[in-house]
């Protein structure tokens, strides 16, 4: 796209952000009495269509599929939108792996994806098919898929591709084009290295299963990482206060929910710097991640609801949001 359709495409972007729920919006959602009630005020806001189902996940599903039918509509380069999907189709490629191996249907456990939904994930991974597979899932997979043939490990096969996935986001976040896409991938994969950390530390994992865990970083040393994560907690929160994750360190010491908020929070307050933008491919790609910030947090609202979670621990587990 040159400057002239950016400038048009980011004028529909505006109109759109319009519609965008604010932090008020979720509070009002979390103070209302159900999940049904918070599926009415979704509707009442236009979520939804006429012939998806009036359920949470058909009404969530709905609003994925219009971000994804606006993107393609507004002509983004389809590479950035596959590296946004990077963790979408890894995550299939885990599922389809699982299932086949144990046996045990997840139909939901799958994003839907065009390029490799259920269907095709399964089909593929149950023949080998590893060459047709996007390109970024054929090294990753054979690996995989062997290790949880030999093992029926699944957390070794999760610890292969989570770290695939995260390879893949770090080397496109070296080759982008968009200053924005260089520095959200960056971020993210700096990000999701320290929730493994974390979670390694937790589990008490030793030093090599850490390190085989973590990707390579522009923004984290993972090998300091990986060290001060297989000493005790309290080495963990000096290595963040010295690499410059202070905040991240605080938000771990209350609690893994609060640091998984911290770090959606933390992307967020990244791509708000595109409203002042209006010409280049920033502000789509910053309304695109926030529609899928606010479909995360409507998604953990009606779960919540539906379990019956007190208001205090699901405002706890709200990320803030883009307007």
């Amino acid at each position: 796209m040159n400057d002239t359709d950016y400038i048009f495409a980011v004028a529909r972007i505006r109109v759109k952000e319009k519609n965008l729920l604010s932090n008020q919006d979720i509070q009002q959602m979390i103070s209302l009495k159900n999940a049904d009630a918070v599926l009415d005020f979704l509707m009442s806001r236009s979520w939804g269509s006429d012939d998806a189902e009036k359920t949470a996940d058909g009404v969530l599903a709905a609003e994925e599929a219009k971000v994804q039918a606006l993107i393609e509509e507004l002509g983004i380069d389809p590479e950035i939108m596959e590296i946004l999907s990077y963790p979408k189709l890894f995550h299939n490629l885990k599922s389809a792996i699982q299932e086949i191996v144990t046996s045990d249907p997840h139909e939901r456990a799958f994003y839907e994806l065009s390029s490799f939904d259920r269907e095709t994930a399964l089909q593929k991974v149950r023949d080998k098919d590893y060459k047709t597979m996007p390109a970024v899932l054929q090294k990753a997979a054979p690996i995989a898929y062997e290790s949880m043939l030999k093992t029926h490990d699944s957390q070794i096969c999760d610890q292969i591709i989570d770290k695939a996935c995260l390879e893949a986001m770090s080397e496109a976040s070296e080759k982008a084009k968009s200053p924005l896409l260089r520095e959200y991938e960056a971020l993210n994969v700096a990000l999701t290295d320290i929730k493994i950390a974390a979670r390694a530390q937790k589990m008490r994992k030793p030093l090599a299963f850490i390190k085989d865990s973590l990707a390579e970083c522009s923004l984290i040393n993972v090998h300091s990482l990986a060290e001060a994560a297989s000493k005790t907690p309290d080495d963990l929160h000096k290595y963040l206060e010295i690499a410059g994750f202070k905040d991240a360190s605080e938000a771990l010491k209350k609690s893994a929910s609060a640091f998984e908020v911290w770090c959606d929070n933390r992307l967020i307050d990244l791509i708000k710097s595109e409203k002042s933008n209006s010409v280049s491919v920033g502000p789509i790609l910053a309304y695109y991640l926030a529609r899928e910030n606010e479909i995360k947090t409507a998604r953990i609202i009606l779960t919540a609801k539906a379990n019956g979670f007190p208001d205090e621990v699901i405002e706890e587990r709200a990320r803030s949001m883009y307007v």
